[in-house]
Order: C-alpha cells, then sequence, then structure tokens
C-alpha cells in the first residue's frame, strides 16, 4: 500500500527529471514542436503550377524540403532572387511568382545555411508568352530562297518576322503544344501580323493558319 501511496509522486519526480534534463541538454520536451531546430537541407523538390503562361499571370510555385522542418527557401528566376517562402512542419512549401514580360524563364528553389554549401532544386523551365496575330506561308514557295539563307521546304521549320535577328529562337504555344523554332526569314507584310509560320511549322503546332497564336517574344 505505501508503494502505491507513492508512485504518483515517483511519477512526478521522474517527469520533473525529464524536464530538467531537456532543459539542459536542449532536447525537445514531449509534446513540443521538433521543427523549431529542423536539420540543414539534404534535398530540395520544386514544382510550377503551369508551364505555359501569359506574362503578367501569377504562377503557382511549391515544392518539398527533406528532411522536414523549418526551412527559409529562395525562388530564384534566371538567377536572380525574386521571393521568400518558408517551410510548413513537413518540409512543403508555397509561394507565388508573376513574370513581369514575355520570355522563357528558368526557375529554381534553394535553401541556404550558414556554414554549408546551398542545396538547390532541379530548374524548372517557364515559358511567358504575348498574344500576337500571326499566319503561315510555303504552299508555291518551295524551293524559293528565304532571307536568313537556306530554301524553303515542306519539312523547314521556322517562322518570318520583320525585325527580330535572323537565327534568333522563339518559343511558340497553340492549344496544347509547343514548339521553338528560329527566325528564317521577313515578313509578313498583311496586317498586324507579327510572325508567318512554315507550313512544317504551323503543323507541329496544330495552328490553323491564321489568326492569335502565344509567342515568347
Amino acid at each position: 500500500m505505501a508503494a502505491l501511496a507513492l508512485l504518483p509522486l515517483a511519477v512526478i519526480t521522474a517527469s520533473n527529471g525529464i524536464a530538467l534534463a531537456a532543459a539542459v541538454t536542449g532536447a525537445p520536451l514531449a509534446g513540443t514542436d521538433p521543427t523549431a531546430t529542423a536539420a540543414t537541407a539534404s534535398g530540395v523538390e520544386l514544382q510550377l503550377g503551369k508551364r505555359n503562361v501569359l506574362a503578367v499571370d501569377k504562377v503557382k510555385v511549391k515544392g518539398k524540403v527533406t528532411p522536414g522542418g523549418v526551412h527559409s527557401v529562395e525562388i530564384d528566376v534566371n538567377g536572380k532572387r525574386v521571393k521568400d517562402a518558408k517551410t510548413d512542419a513537413g518540409g512543403g512549401f508555397r509561394t507565388e511568382w508573376r513574370p513581369q514580360s514575355p520570355g522563357v524563364y528558368k526557375v529554381q528553389a534553394i535553401v541556404k545555411h550558414d556554414g554549408v554549401a546551398p542545396v538547390s532544386s532541379k530548374t524548372k523551365r517557364l515559358n511567358a508568352y504575348r498574344a500576337v496575330e500571326a499566319s503561315y506561308y510555303g504552299p508555291g514557295l518551295y524551293g524559293n530562297g528565304v532571307a536568313c539563307g537556306g530554301v524553303l521546304t515542306p519539312s523547314k521549320l521556322g517562322v518570318a518576322n520583320k525585325t527580330l535577328p535572323c537565327g534568333s529562337k522563339v518559343t511558340l504555344h497553340h492549344g496544347s503544344k509547343t514548339v521553338t523554332v528560329p527566325v528564317i526569314d521577313r515578313g509578313p507584310y498583311s496586317g498586324n501580323r507579327v510572325y508567318d509560320l512554315t507550313t512544317a511549322t504551323k503543323n507541329r503546332l496544330g495552328y490553323v493558319g491564321i489568326g492569335p497564336i502565344w509567342a515568347t517574344k
């Protein structure tokens, strides 16, 4: 009976001892948040909500840092820091970014710790477009020379543009299809059209031939 009467006191004494040891060693108490002292990151995953967007549209950026815990995550675009995020207890993070102009962007998530090398995610490509009017050309012109050199053929991939330097790479998007092609010729010279697509480029995109299309330049 005496032993049973002393049991609650023993439990309380043991609990106090554990709490004191935790306070001395810095170990987390039972029931406290273990993420307060997250381990150094060993891996970073990155995902983009969409890979093809109109410029100035918001892009959802999310990912996960391993091991879990609270980490500071830096979002870099084309090598420049644009956003910061904090991970949750499981290592997940979410944020948004908005491209300000058309172009091709390389997005990366980086976790930095003092005294150790940064840990980076794989680079993700984001295409930001503007909507422009376009057309296509080819039939009846095969065998003719093009302004940037070479001969137009049914299988020739490329676009004509009035001002972009020859060889400039332009990424085009239509429906669910995307293609990157060079500027090979000059034109178009009708209406407000910005690009003339070769027949092969038109077919690769499933483009109807005349109307709006998305372009990174």
